[in-house]
């Protein structure tokens, strides 16, 4: 009888510490996209997430609020205020480029703030390993208001998590380096500002998109709508274009399209009644 409860507890831990393991992704691996597209659109922000999958919502600007399976929330280029619900996310990531793009003070309930620069000029090095997901940035340069160049003054945030690689480019202000490329591996998703000028020009944000071949981007930073169309216009024939009006998608691994396809969300504060 000994025995037996022993091994009832054995297999309780395995199971305990299995639902707590993060599928391991495959971003420094150049894998193909599996055929096939299987979006899950969620009623409210706070509903649970699909298994073994990642739900990305827009939430203004260049903040996304991403949700896994087992409950973290994690705010993109957070600014400080999410909406009207009183969420208090288990990690927030920042650049510095602009005020719309950060806050000097982030609520200290917040377990994990990510700045994704250096006081010390040397650039940001994060690592943050949740157990279902996997947070880590690759630095690169911005313009400063003075016309110079802050090296390692932005961060491309890469999120691993339910087997996906997540990026967000943040306020990018040069095509990436061979070396920065080969840091991000192979993106699933990325987010990406097509404001076609305030970050990247569009020639080069189409060269930054075509050179990683994400299978599902999300245009970010477009300031009205005659921005993101002109960004859709230039996108070209090798990109489907899914705008179906909704702030946020569930993304899997299984479920990825089979072409690069461009995401279409629409900005929505979260709101307490959803």
């Amino acid at each position: 009888m000994r025995g037996f409860c022993c091994l009832l507890w054995l297999i309780l831990c395995a199971t305990a510490l299995q639902a707590q393991e993060r599928r391991a992704s495959h971003c420094i691996a150049l894998a193909g996209a599996t055929p096939g597209l299987e979006y899950l659109h969620q009623a409210g922000w706070q509903d649970p997430v699909a298994r073994d999958s990642v739900q990305i919502r827009y939430i203004a600007h260049a903040s996304f609020l991403l949700r896994t399976e087992g409950g973290l929330n994690v705010v993109t280029d957070f600014t400080g205020f999410t909406g009207a619900a009183p969420l208090i996310p288990d990690v927030v990531t920042m650049n510095h480029a602009h005020e719309t793009h950060w806050t000097a003070h982030p609520d200290p309930a917040i377990p994990h703030v990510l700045e994704g620069w250096a006081a010390s000029g040397a650039g940001a090095e994060h690592h943050l390993d949740l157990g279902e997901m996997l947070i880590r940035n690759v630095p690169t340069d911005i313009r400063n208001m003075f016309g110079g160049v802050e090296k390692r003054g932005n961060s491309i945030f890469v999120f691993e998590a339910a087997g996906l690689c997540i990026g967000h480019l943040g306020h990018l202000h040069h095509v990436p380096t061979p070396e920065q490329y080969a840091a991000l591996g192979r993106l699933d998703v990325v987010m990406a500002a097509v404001d076609g000028g305030i970050t990247l020009p569009l020639d080069q944000m189409l060269e930054v998109l075509g050179r990683l071949r994400s299978s599902v981007i999300i245009p970010m930073h477009w300031f009205s709508d005659a921005s993101l169309q002109r960004f859709l216009a230039r996108i070209g024939p090798e990109f489907d274009v899914v705008n179906e009006g909704n702030s946020a998608l569930t993304v899997s691994l299984r479920g990825l399209p089979g072409r690069p396809t461009i995401h279409v969300l629409q900005p929505k504060y979260l709101a307490e009644e959803e």
